[in-house]
């Protein structure tokens, strides 16, 4: 069913879940695993999860929890998660050995560097994911080279670089960088480690996705201590790789009763919103320059392996204009009721302000009583980067960049929904 309010550019298309089988690939059993890792590399640190009590009664809802990724290694997004476990397994592929069988202190060692001398790690990126793979090669002592596309903000440019990178800024989308990307690398000879996939091209983009269950492994870990399960996770998507993990690793854990999933991704730039609508079971990419300021988000084609799942267990798909995001990040930088305040960017920022459109503005309600958001409820989030573009977080918060633009303020009575089955 797709809901429209105009008013609001805003779309929703809920679904009935309709799961076919476990993706195995997720389940617990490999996600320790991979958490075992992530705990060796160095500044490794458990993110926050962050409890907001007072947003929470503000929104008529039991629970909110936002896993904090913003101090993620000091990198300020979640994105190295996938990147060095996807570099730890592409490095003891080529050395014939498990990575469950070996550690960190063994892939930088100088036996290490002697048997497979200088790698070049390659990838194409709006920023995080860039960053993560900048990072990893740099504790690794090996080089990266990393494509960003047009527009993209000087300071992720100078975070990459910071790590020893050489970036290169094209005049092309992000999907056309991927492919220059895919493209310069086979022709050199380097590695490529890209967060989505294609036929021929799947291993890796598995391995980061299988990187970022350890965010989520985290969450569910701290939540216990408080004894809470979420029924509902808001999660954006780009490519839809992160998303695509946190539903595969959620819905193994409970099997039996998976949470409500609610997937996020701007207007200008909703791929897997568009694949859900055909309904035809099929991954389909939307056209255009994908503007938005949610950058980590602007994605036009969705990762295949991700698609799977995204396809089967989400009850609801969100295209959501920027001031939606905007919102998200002055509330969670002004939270209520004592609540802890936290540095959320664009793309991370996105499901609180969805948030504060369907429990505090009548126009949304149909959707929240459909997806049964209630006092009962314990919703998780997932703050996914920090201020990675200092001057828009600024204008945004100090200056009120993007506004909520409602109906009252344009002279309208009522944001009437449009809705077709």
């Amino acid at each position: 069913m797709l809901l429209e309010i105009p008013d609001y550019f805003f779309q929703a298309w809920l679904q009935n879940p309709q799961p076919s089988k476990l993706p195995v690939q997720f389940r617990e059993e490999i996600a320790g695993k991979v958490h075992r890792f992530h705990r060796q590399l160095p500044g490794y640190q458990t993110t926050p999860l962050v409890s907001l009590k007072g947003v929470a009664k503000s929104s008529g809802v039991g629970n909110i929890f936002v896993k904090d990724e913003s101090s993620r290694f000091d990198l300020k997004a979640f994105k190295v998660l996938g990147g060095s476990y996807a570099a730890a397994r592409l490095i003891c592929q080529k050395l014939n050995v498990a990575l469950a069988e070996t550690d960190y202190a063994y892939l930088v060692s100088g036996d290490v560097r002697r048997q497979l001398g200088r790698m070049t790690f390659a990838t194409a990126t709006d920023g995080n994911h860039g960053r993560g793979i900048a990072w990893v090669a740099q504790q690794l002592g090996q080089d990266a080279v990393i494509f960003m596309p047009k527009g993209t903000a000087r300071s992720r440019i100078k975070n990459i670089t910071s790590h020893g990178a050489t970036v290169k800024v094209t005049d092309m989308s992000y999907d056309a960088t991927v492919r220059l990307a895919a493209e310069t690398a086979e022709k050199n000879g380097w590695y490529l480690l890209q967060d989505t996939a294609w036929p021929g091209y799947e291993e890796i983009p598995l391995w980061i996705m299988q990187g970022y269950m350890t965010m989520c492994r985290e969450a569910l870990e701290q939540m216990a201590a408080h004894d809470a399960i979420p029924s509902h996770v808001f999660v954006q998507a780009g490519v839809g790789a992160m998303t695509g993990a946190v539903v595969a690793y959620l819905v193994n854990k409970y099997p039996r009763q998976p949470p409500c999933f609610i997937i996020m991704e701007p207007n200008n730039a909703a791929c897997i919103f568009a694949s859900a609508q055909a309904g035809d079971g099929k991954p389909h990419a939307v056209a255009g320059d994908l503007n938005t300021i949610m950058a980590g988000l602007a994605c036009g084609e969705p990762n295949p392996i991700s698609w799977e799942i995204l396809r089967d267990f989400p009850s609801c798909y969100v295209s959501c204009d920027n001031y939606v995001a905007a919102n998200g990040m002055r509330i969670l930088a002004n939270p209520i009721g004592g609540d802890s305040r936290i540095e959320a960017g664009e793309s991370g920022a996105v499901g609180i302000g969805l948030l504060d459109l369907l429990t505090n503005h009548a126009a949304f309600s149909e959707i929240k009583e459909k997806l049964a958001i209630g006092a009962e409820s314990t919703l998780l989030f997932f703050n996914t980067e920090g201020a990675t573009d200092p001057v828009n977080y600024r204008n945004i918060l100090w200056y009120g960049k993007y506004p909520g633009v409602f109906p009252a303020e344009r002279g309208a009575t009522q944001a009437t929904p449009a809705i077709r089955t």
